[in-house]
């Protein structure tokens, strides 16, 4: 308890990470303010009627913090824009001429953000027209404010609540504390928590406060499988050639190449769970009046279920690999290190270091995505032996990896300002690797 709060001290003690952690946690808060304010012409009372969202529309909900749910000017959140931003990246692996931009430096950079912004609001144009379809029902309007006018208004409305968003995203980046885009999913993740465990503990009563309680150390386990997975790596020997330059030695050193077990991250949990909503949307819609299929719909609906949860899996693995070839390219990272010398022991550079990190990258993504698939599935186990279903969601899937990685993210950036500063006080309490320990300050 001491090293925590020397911790809270050294951090608070710099005044620009302090004033950086201030300014996350105000627009924080205005994003979850936000997402409480109600559309315009909707009444509130009505909304709690209104069926509750599950499989794909109850992830974008825990993603919006609740605000898709209550028809917030923020019901679409962020997600617009990691669509477009998802489609931008997939073009600059398989476009030559986007690929061609990324490369130009800060100008280039700054035409695919353009880009991306543009595409968001044509992502988000779509989604509201379909958002204010399937989830505002005339009985939820109130009367003689259902015309085109009012749709119309409306759409425009949710695009500017999800352009804010983004807004708030970039001034976090610029003037707060970890990746902007992130924090603000993983706050509307977090924020549903307190609800989640409240649902729970009700549920399970004074009789059930041992189950319970095992209940979250399970989770607390959980949430340290997923902490190692993430940071997993595979680190191969790479020695770097000497050379003399005027009167000086440089190279001869042993360094690695980091190779993460799970180099695709979350991506291919997102793209799977976005798949899986087709399924159950074509089945209902190619047949309504089929039992089959209606049936088919409902099996594809239910997360818990084993045809769910095959196909789910099935495609976890196809997107890993699928997006690992993508991230990583082999050739890139064999010429890279023959131009700077480096090579690796008892492999010939070029196409042989390339095969070889290429023969290694496919060893290790496979049980990569294995874990994968294993933290995909654990909400649906954790449901199956009776956690309720709000609850269930944080012991794996997309929500787990979102706020482990931003955690993860946001302490290497305090990590950074506290050794500029030599807090080396803090080096010791965090363990913070590549950093040896010294008298504190």
């Amino acid at each position: 308890m001491k090293r925590l709060i020397q911790t809270i001290k050294n951090i608070f003690a710099i005044g620009d990470l302090r004033i950086r952690i201030l300014n996350t946690v105000a627009f924080l808060l205005v994003f979850r303010l936000g997402s409480y304010v109600v559309l315009p012409g909707v009444n509130p009372a009505a909304i709690e009627d209104s069926n509750a969202q599950s499989g794909f529309l109850g992830i974008v909900n825990t993603f919006s913090g609740g605000a898709f749910s209550n028809v917030s000017v923020f019901a679409l959140g962020i997600m617009p824009y990691i669509t477009a931003s998802i489609v931008i990246q997939l073009l600059t692996f398989a476009v030559p001429q986007v690929q061609k931009l990324q490369k130009e430096g800060e100008s280039g950079r700054k035409k695919l953000n353009n880009w991306t912004r543009l595409l968001t609001i044509v992502v988000c144009t779509f989604q509201s027209v379909g958002y204010l379809a399937a989830y505002v029902k005339p009985d939820m309007i109130f009367f003689g404010m259902d015309s085109l006018f009012f749709y119309v208004s409306r759409i425009i409305i949710l695009i500017s609540g999800t352009m804010f968003c983004l807004w708030l995203g970039e001034k976090i980046t610029d003037k707060g504390i970890g990746n902007g885009t992130s924090m603000l999913i993983m706050i509307g993740i977090i924020s549903r928590f307190p609800h989640a465990i409240t649902i729970e503990g009700y549920s399970k009563g004074m009789k059930g406060a041992f189950p319970f309680v095992l209940e979250l150390v399970a989770l607390f386990f959980v949430v340290m499988f997923v902490v190692m997975i993430t940071q997993a790596v595979r680190k191969i020997p790479v020695q770097y050639a000497k050379q003399v330059v005027g009167n000086k030695v440089y190279g001869g050193q042993r360094q690695y190449l980091p190779l993460k077990v799970i180099a695709a991250g979350v991506m291919p949990i997102i793209f799977a769970q976005s798949v899986m909503v087709l399924p159950p949307m074509l089945a209902s819609f190619f047949g309504n009046d089929s039992d089959t299929a209606m049936q088919l719909a409902s099996t594809f609906s239910d997360f818990t279920s084993w045809q769910y949860n095959l196909l789910l899996v099935f495609l976890i693995v196809v997107f890993t690999f699928f997006y690992t070839a993508l991230s990583v390219n082999p050739k890139n990272i064999s010429d890279d290190m023959k131009r700077n010398g480096g090579f690796i022991a008892g492999v010939k550079p070029g196409d042989e270091t390339s095969n070889f990190i290429d023969e290694v990258l496919s060893r290790i993504t496979f049980p990569g995505a294995l874990f994968l698939c294993a933290i995909a599935i654990l909400p649906a186990i954790a449901s199956m032996v009776g956690i309720t279903r709000e609850f269930a969601y944080f012991y794996g899937g997309t929500s787990l990896l979102i706020v482990v990685g931003v955690v993860l993210d946001t302490i290497q950036q305090v990590d950074s300002y506290l050794l500029m500063k030599e807090y080396d006080g803090m080096m010791k309490s965090g363990k913070v690797l590549g950093t040896s320990p010294t008298s504190p300050a």
